[in-house]
């Protein structure tokens, strides 16, 4: 089951270690110390929150604003917890919680696509060596990330930053495809940023416009009752 568990992880490390590298850079030149950045991406372990920190971080955010604000953006991990906790009945307490510490979109998606492994007797050691595999990935990514920020020059590690605008639009594009209205929940969030931004500090007007852009998406995404 570990063997099963690494080679579906497989494609998760390797999607995992240009991301975590770029991150490592970028977290670099944002003014974090080596042991800072690879840290929090032992203990966050959260791609798009770990960026969007160290951008805060870069802007001069405060520690409270930095914790709201990927707060609200990983507020989906509570909903991936319940559906994998559901998955996983037969097995015990002392296997769901760490276990689900190394939840991610895409290991909650490939776990999805294995849920006959959580009825097997060592089934726990399956999902244990999925999630550590892009685990061990990512922290590693990070850290040579955060070595390669040292050495090469300042220009090019500048001009990777465009790597956290790319993420978030590769996040955002085909949600939007799917639905228009969630473009607009981002146009939205956008427009109250650049406001907020005015008049208050950029941590305090990145946290507002996640979160009313995220109040927004209530009313928007509303689904509509079918007329009798």
């Amino acid at each position: 089951m570990i063997k099963r568990g690494i080679t579906v992880g497989f494609p998760i490390m390797l999607g995992y270690l240009p991301i975590a590298i770029t991150y490592g850079v970028l977290a670099k030149q944002a003014g974090m110390t080596l042991t800072e950045l690879t840290l929090m991406s032992v203990f966050v372990f959260a791609g798009a929150s770990q960026f969007m920190g160290a951008n805060m971080i870069a802007v001069g955010a405060g520690a409270v604003e930095i914790i709201i604000a990927t707060f609200v953006l990983n507020f989906r991990h509570f909903v991936m917890s319940l559906s994998f906790m559901n998955r996983l009945r037969g097995i015990g307490m002392n296997w769901k919680f760490p276990l689900s510490m190394g939840l991610t979109d895409e290991t909650f998606a490939v776990s999805a696509l294995h849920t006959k492994e959580a009825k097997m007797k060592k089934g726990p050691l399956f999902y244990t060596a999925l999630f550590l595999t892009a685990y061990i990935a990512w922290v590693g990514g990070s850290l040579l990330g955060g070595i390669l920020g040292e050495v090469i020059p300042e220009k090019l590690s500048q001009s990777m930053g465009i790597a956290l605008y790319a993420m978030f639009i590769g996040l955002l594009v085909p949600s939007v495809k799917k639905e228009m209205r969630v473009g607009m929940i981002a146009i939205i969030a956008m427009l109250i940023n650049f406001i907020c931004v005015q008049f208050m500090s950029t941590g305090w007007a990145i946290v507002i416009g996640t979160v009313l852009g995220g109040l927004s998406g209530v009313f928007l995404l509303k689904e509509e009752e079918d007329p009798e």
